[in-house]
């Protein structure tokens, strides 16, 4: 899960983000979630799932699934609690879109090791998810990639710390069919064939992506019109906006100020 879900998704999204080119006015123009209750509810169904993702890949109920399950749990609340304490040290204030990316956070990271490393390995995996990909999120401003979604700092950056980081915590205690990392007496065997891996899932998934990309720019287009933009694509592809504050005059139908005026409520 970490190199080929979201190591791989996460190093192709910058590639395509590099691509498109910035949004209108990003990064200077504020652009803050609109609901953020939806993310709450996202995130929660994101935790829950996570459960048949990762014991579910045990294909059993046993004591490797029932690792799985709880490293994935103790992981996700690590990092959780890393993210906000970024927050509360950086900016003063923890927030709840923060907790929510913290979870996500850790849920990808513990991804690829949740069935080879034990309790006290996933909370230093969920940490360290938690405080490096919060950090990761000021490089999309430093590198000026418009990284709307920050799959670059939470899918990548925190797959990338999964996939490492069981070179460290990784043991056979766990499952046998692993190996033991660095704290475990195993060497930097491991260390060394994850790293390699890692490298390898990135180069070729930037690289493929950057070309498909560029392939669809150059043919069909990558972007809206500028118009498309200004308006928004809610109303631009489908004449309906996810929240309407103008008064609405049955049957669903949508009018501007100007139909108003115009008396369009005739």
């Amino acid at each position: 899960g970490g190199t080929v879900v979201h190591i791989n998704a996460g190093i192709a999204g910058i590639a395509v983000a590099i691509v498109a080119g910035r949004r209108k006015g990003w990064p200077k123009r504020a652009m803050p979630p609109h609901n953020v209750p939806m993310v709450l509810l996202g995130a929660g169904l994101l935790w829950f799932g996570w459960f048949g993702f990762n014991a579910g890949s045990a294909l059993g109920a046993n004591p490797l699934s029932v690792n799985a399950f709880v490293t994935t749990n103790t992981a996700t609340a690590a990092a959780l609690l890393g993210w906000l304490l970024v927050e509360k040290i950086r900016d003063g204030k923890p927030t709840t879109l923060g907790a929510a990316s913290g979870a996500v956070a850790g849920l990808v990271a513990i991804t690829p090791a949740c069935g080879y490393v034990n309790v006290v390995g996933a909370t230093a995996i969920g940490l360290a998810a938690g405080v490096i990909c919060a950090l990761a999120i000021r490089l999309k401003y430093l590198l000026k990639i418009d990284d709307a979604l920050d799959v670059g700092a939470v899918h990548f950056v925190g797959g990338l710390l999964g996939a490492l980081l069981i070179g460290f915590f990784g043991t056979t205690a766990v499952n046998s069919a692993g190996a033991n990392g660095l704290l475990h007496g195993g060497g930097l065997s491991l260390l060394g064939k994850q790293a390699l891996a890692v490298a390898v899932v990135t180069v070729y998934s930037f690289v493929m992506s950057w070309l498909i990309a560029m392939a669809i720019k150059k043919t069909m287009g990558l972007r809206i019109s500028e118009e498309a933009e200004d308006q928004g694509m809610d109303l631009s592809l489908h004449a309906e906006a996810a929240y309407e504050f103008a008064p609405s005059y049955g049957g669903g139908q949508i009018l501007s100020s100007r139909n108003i005026n115009e008396g369009g409520s005739k």
